[in-house]
């Protein structure tokens, strides 16, 4: 059955052995997307999605932060465009893409993963294999869309130092053919490349082996929400255009400083994106949101975007020092490859060295929650249940004066104990 709305292709499918209408659930397959008010028309005297033509109520001198009050301006009373083909093709040329055809637009990456769970997997039968330690909300999204789970750990005790195919929180390739060949009801692999929590890249060395293993049919998905952190040829974009069985999330979120518009993005090859984008809520992108993209996506702020990337990577690296001068406190070497806007550092027992859970949950609790004088609380993130990570907190990288407080309170809160 062909994909409503895609023009049919005489290029072969690379990889010979995938067929996304062999992965699609067939009632996907099948469905006649909605068709909105504005998929036809956007220009005129518009009187055919019954809004109010008379505007929306707010006033200007309501409780609305003043940075927001221009958003007022924007013609709220209608629905945005359902396509957004700009932001869209501002994406495209951002990631060397050759059009908007390749790009889904979400709310939030996390909108992105629980699309194509709903589109690919058949709930109570099917199974998507994801990677620990990893971001969480694939497990919540699989639990939610009543699909199975299957868990390949990273590399959970290859030596910091060694880096590459067999370095700490590497892809255990071996280990993800094998699960994928005992059950073939696993339909998506979810890999996080940097990792959430690791800061790790996946190689597109591995990368490539997984997505031409003739026994898997699915899809191999790549969460890239800190790509930008991680250098130049880290991203696994640049396969796109030889693999139909690959997907790539990135998001506004993180390098561009815009989490609080909520947008994430999905980059494949049109049969895909036009899957998501035949499935997907008919106005899931509002207008605000649409406007700060656009704005974010102009070429002074993309400028703007990596000065500030270049200033966090020296913070990273500063922080990273800073926090190895405190190893006499109990304070580990910082694991994972620190490729992202963030560390993670194990809290030792000072007695045996050990990583220690019940030491680091409590100088977690402590920074957040007991104010010293004048000083703000400091707010990290406790992540010693994750395989891997035992005693471990995860540290955003914040603005200078954010880092000195850290590494001061820190200090202060390892002395007392």
């Amino acid at each position: 059955m062909p994909i409503l709305g895609l023009a049919p292709s005489s290029e072969p499918p690379k990889p010979a052995h995938f067929d996304i209408e062999k992965v699609i659930r067939p009632n996907i397959l099948a469905l006649h997307p909605y068709r909105c008010a504005r998929d036809d028309y956007q220009e005129g005297i518009l009187l055919d999605a019954n809004e109010n033509s008379l505007g929306h109520s707010i006033q200007t001198s309501a409780q609305i932060p003043s940075e927001l009050q221009s958003v007022l301006e924007a013609n709220l009373h209608r629905y945005p465009d359902p396509s957004h083909d700009e932001i869209k093709s501002r994406i495209a040329q951002l990631r060397s893409l050759p059009d908007e055809k390749h790009v889904f637009l979400g709310v939030g990456s996390d909108e992105v993963i629980d699309l194509i769970m709903r589109v690919c997997v058949a709930p109570a039968r099917e199974k998507i294999l994801i990677t620990p330690p990893t971001y969480g909300m694939y497990s919540v999204c699989a639990q939610v869309n009543d699909i199975g789970i299957v868990r390949c750990n990273l590399n959970l005790s290859g030596s910091e130092g060694e880096g590459g195919e067999r370095g700490r929180f590497s892809l255990l390739v071996d280990d993800i053919k094998a699960a994928v060949s005992a059950d073939p009801s696993i339909k998506l692999i979810f890999l996080c490349s940097p990792g959430n929590p690791t800061g790790t890249t996946i190689s597109l060395q591995s990368l490539r082996s997984l997505l031409e293993y003739e026994p898997f049919k699915g899809i191999v998905i790549v969460d890239e929400a800190y790509i930008d952190f991680a250098g130049e040829g880290a991203s696994a974009v640049s396969l796109i255009k030889d693999y139909s069985n690959l997907c790539v999330m990135q998001t506004l979120s993180k390098s561009f400083g815009l989490a609080a518009i909520r947008l994430g993005v999905a980059l494949a090859q049109p049969p895909l994106i036009q899957v998501l984008t035949n499935t997907k809520a008919p106005y899931n992108i509002s207008t605000p949101t649409a406007h700060l993209a656009l704005a974010a996506l102009e070429p002074g702020a993309i400028q703007g975007m990596r000065d500030k990337i270049s200033t966090l990577l020296t913070s990273r690296d500063t922080l990273k020092e800073s926090l190895s001068k405190l190893a006499h406190l109990g304070v580990g070497p910082t694991i994972g490859g620190n490729n992202a806007n963030f560390l993670v550092v194990p809290i030792l027992n000072t007695q045996t060295g050990a990583a220690d859970n019940t030491r680091a949950n409590k100088v977690y609790k402590t920074l957040a929650e007991e104010k010293v004088a004048e000083e703000s609380c400091v707010v990290v993130r406790y992540r010693g249940g994750e395989p891997g990570c035992e005693g471990c907190l995860r540290m955003t990288i914040g603005s200078e004066e954010e880092n000195k407080t850290l590494l001061k309170r820190l200090e202060s809160v390892l002395e007392a104990m």
